[in-house]
């Protein structure tokens, strides 16, 4: 099957520095798109970027709208409308939900939650205008199956695993995931998500061997795992799937 050409499309990825996102970023490029990577982690400022250099990456904070739609305006007046974000920006929390600091809670929900629902609504105003749009934003597995550790068993696999504030985060993606889809289908823009499982990254190189050990496919998840999940939704081909949260995760939870 012939890839997906995303010739002509313009895409913001935020996280676009991480694991997932770079590979996202990669696909999208080799297909054609041009492509903005947003990362809190580094990349130039937003007002000194050269978007229209070859892999142009900006240094954003998804929790402060104004930069948000400072960097969406940007795009728009250099490369031309936002028709494709992507939501991977994220972080990731551990330990039990009957000592989790309130702090930490606040960061995973500012970024995991707040970061996706004010990138959306930053792109939503273009792609109104153009009367097209796909967004994708990233879940995860334990946002649907209250998380990956099995306290009765080993309370220690908590320390290594997702907590509650990054299950709450991820469950309130996909929520609103949801209500954007039904708010925007009319405007020929569809909301998705992609829920992965564990997925080899720098972020869960503590991930405990016996929970591994449970995915059914038998290894955890690459970063081009789940990008290839999010180009099939980001495709103009995907037009009737709408509010849709893709599992992609080694047959670990299946719904």
């Amino acid at each position: 099957m012939t890839a997906a050409s995303f010739e002509g499309r313009v895409a913001l990825v935020t996280g676009g520095m991480g694991a997932i996102g770079a590979a996202v970023c990669a696909a999208l490029r080799e297909r054609g798109a041009r492509v903005v990577a947003a990362d809190g982690a580094a990349g130039a400022a937003i007002d000194t970027v050269d978007l229209q250099g070859a892999t142009p990456a900006v240094r954003l904070d998804v929790t402060k709208r104004a930069e948000i739609v400072s960097l969406v305006s940007r795009i728009e007046s250099t490369l031309g409308p936002v028709d494709l974000l992507v939501n991977v920006a994220g972080v990731v929390s551990f330990g039990a939900a009957q000592t989790l600091d309130e702090a930490e809670w606040d960061r995973v929900i500012d970024i995991n939650l707040k970061g996706t629902f004010l990138a959306c609504q930053a792109v939503v105003p273009g792609m109104k205008r153009l009367g097209f749009g796909r967004i994708v934003n990233i879940g995860s597995v334990v946002g649907k199956n209250s998380g990956n550790a099995r306290a009765w068993i080993d309370a220690a696999e908590q320390q290594r695993a997702g907590n509650v504030a990054y299950g709450v985060s991820k469950a309130g993606v996909h929520m609103l995931t949801g209500f954007f889809a039904k708010e925007l289908a009319v405007d020929g823009i569809t909301v998705n998500a992609v829920a992965p499982g564990p997925i080899a990254t720098a972020m869960t190189t503590s991930f405990p061997p016996q929970l591994q050990a449970l995915i059914p496919v038998g290894r955890m998840g690459t970063a081009a795992d789940v990008a290839a999940a999010i180009l099939f939704l980001a495709g103009r081909e995907a037009g009737f799937i709408t509010g849709e949260v893709l599992d992609v995760n080694g047959g670990m939870w299946c719904d």
